[in-house]
């Protein structure tokens, strides 16, 4: 199967879906890394703090795909924001997957009230400068915290992560994104310890289509123009989630699913406004 490509602002790719890795580490995680690449997923995400660039690196090198068909992200976490640290960071993402660069690198959360994240990102304009990496990109960012790099640096992210899935569609940052040409990617695509997986509208819609509910889900991210991060560690499910390509969902069925939209649609209450992640 090919993946649609997404093209970002920066003039480099990414897949239309993109496979998560987290907690998936040791020799299990190599083995679900190399499944989900041969099953055809071509992006893999990781990072720093998963501790699996290390796994990441082997799946490369023992997947049988050549490195330049494959788009990989690490990021950088909240305890090493400062501007040195950062790039001696990114250097050991290097080393742990031994590779040349990564196609993407995030900051991993803003962490606003240690308040170095715009000295983080100049950390990262400079890795892309170096070679260490071709597209930098942020998670869970705020407009607010966006407009500052775009006040203080002059360059905005590539990609922006956060959390999104039909309790919490995020309307307001995707509109953000759209219109300042950041591409929106979704964590906890599927929901994260909630009961989506067994929300009746979505039931419904899932069995008028022939469709399993994560199906009609991550289907639903891509109309929407995100990217979701599905993470899965068996052949069966990794099929599943990617397998979503050759069907549609109606105007109704999208208003059906915005229906489900939560005030408090957090799943964790990671709200980074204030949550902090080290």
């Amino acid at each position: 199967m090919t993946l649609p490509q997404v093209t970002l602002s920066d003039g480099t790719t990414l897949p239309a879906i993109v496979f998560g890795t987290y907690k998936l580490n040791g020799a299990s995680g190599v083995e679900a890394m190399k499944n989900a690449i041969d099953v055809g997923y071509t992006g893999l995400d990781s990072a720093f703090n998963y501790e699996n660039e290390g796994a990441l690196g082997r799946a490369l090198r023992e997947c049988g795909h050549k490195r330049e068909d494959l788009r990989i992200s690490s990021k950088l976490p909240g305890r090493h924001h400062a501007y040195d640290e950062a790039l001696a960071t990114i250097e050991e993402s290097l080393y742990r997957a031994n590779v040349e660069y990564y196609d993407i690198y995030f900051i991993h959360w803003p962490n606003p009230k240690v308040g170095k994240y715009v000295e983080a990102w100049k950390a990262l304009i400079e890795a892309r400068k170096r070679g260490y990496v071709r597209s930098i990109a942020v998670c869970n960012f705020l407009p607010e915290h966006l407009q500052r790099l775009q006040d203080e640096t002059g360059v905005l992210p590539s990609v922006n992560q956060i959390e999104l899935h039909p309790y919490f569609p995020q309307a307001e940052a995707r509109a953000w994104h759209k219109k300042h040409h950041i591409v929106t990617q979704s964590w906890s695509p599927l929901g994260r310890a909630n009961d989506i997986l067994q929300n009746p509208v979505l039931n419904t819609i899932a069995q008028k289509l022939n469709k399993s509910i994560s199906q009609v889900i991550l289907r639903w991210h891509h109309q929407l123009e995100c990217i979701p991060l599905p993470k899965a560690s068996g052949r069966k499910h990794q099929i599943e989630n990617m397998s979503i390509f050759d069907f549609s969902l109606s105007d109704e069925d999208m208003k059906a699913i915005a229906s489900l939209a939560r005030p408090d649609g957090r799943t964790f209450n990671q709200d980074p406004s204030f949550y902090e992640e080290f």
